[in-house]
């Protein structure tokens, strides 16, 4: 287990009202042949943080995908903010605006600078003047503790320092969910506990959050719930201490001393 993470879990201000955040309704998903999503129905409500963990292959980055159509599911229903996703273009941008989504790879522009990358999206999407857009590129630098790499190119900084900027470029669009894809797997040991903590920040500040992770130190203090994922399937979800210290099902108390072993 993570041992960059301090001891004790953050409160969350968790809202009822109004419609989910997130909303799967028996989602289902082929490769070809392969079933993927098998019948996931999961609801994310505005201010929670959810962890999904499962073994390599399980269908957790894929149903990630789906919430903001980077992966399109073949049955069943995903709302985000109560908008369903379908193909429609207008609908989809709207929901895509709201949503911002970190990968494993930074999916930096090499050829701009760490600021030019931060206020691409909110001067060509959300129409924002060049000036308004640096100053609230510089404000999420700050946030993430690298405001001094503004004028930099990607291939200057870590690995850490280049997820805390993909972190803060997300954060420019100013969105309602942030969807976390294994955003510290292809980071070095030592660069793990940067990322991580720039996203207990956030969870402190109350963004909805759902965070594909190995980490279980993290998920220990950040998660509302934990949903674990095997074969497609959601096979077990609960709060962390219920999920990590009295797992129900075989799948998940085997998931869980594999990896625990790994730490």
């Amino acid at each position: 287990m993570s041992a960059a993470l301090a001891e004790g879990h953050i409160a969350s201000a968790v809202r009822a009202d109004g419609p989910p955040a997130i909303q799967l309704d028996k989602v289902n998903k082929w490769y070809g042949s392969m079933h993927v999503l098998r019948d996931i129905s999961l609801q994310v409500a505005t201010g929670e943080r959810v962890v999904v963990c499962g073994p390599s292959g399980s269908g957790k980055s894929t149903m990630i995908r789906c919430i903001n159509r980077l992966e399109q599911h073949q049955e069943g229903r995903i709302l985000v903010d109560g908008t369903e996703l379908t193909d429609d273009v207008r609908s989809l941008d709207a929901i895509r605006r709201e949503v911002g989504m970190v990968f494993q790879s930074f999916n930096l522009f090499p050829h701009l600078t760490i600021l030019e990358n931060c206020t691409l999206a909110p001067i060509w999407v959300r129409r924002m003047p060049k000036k308004d857009a640096e100053e609230l590129a510089m404000e999420y630098l700050r946030r993430v503790k690298i405001p001094e790499q503004a004028k930099k190119y990607p291939g200057q900084l870590s690995g850490g320092q280049q997820q805390r900027v993909a972190i803060a470029r997300a954060l420019c669009m100013k969105p309602k969910i942030m969807l976390f894809d294994e955003p510290t797997s292809a980071l070095d040991p030592e660069m793990i506990k940067e990322v991580l903590d720039t996203m207990v920040g956030l969870a402190e500040d109350g963004m909805t959050m759902v965070v594909v992770t190995h980490e279980m130190g993290f998920a220990q203090q950040v998660a509302d719930r934990v949903v674990f994922m095997d074969r497609g399937e959601v096979v077990e979800q609960g709060p962390p201490e219920q999920v990590f210290n009295r797992p129900s099902t075989d799948r998940l108390k085997l998931f869980l001393s594999q990896i625990l072993r790994g730490h």
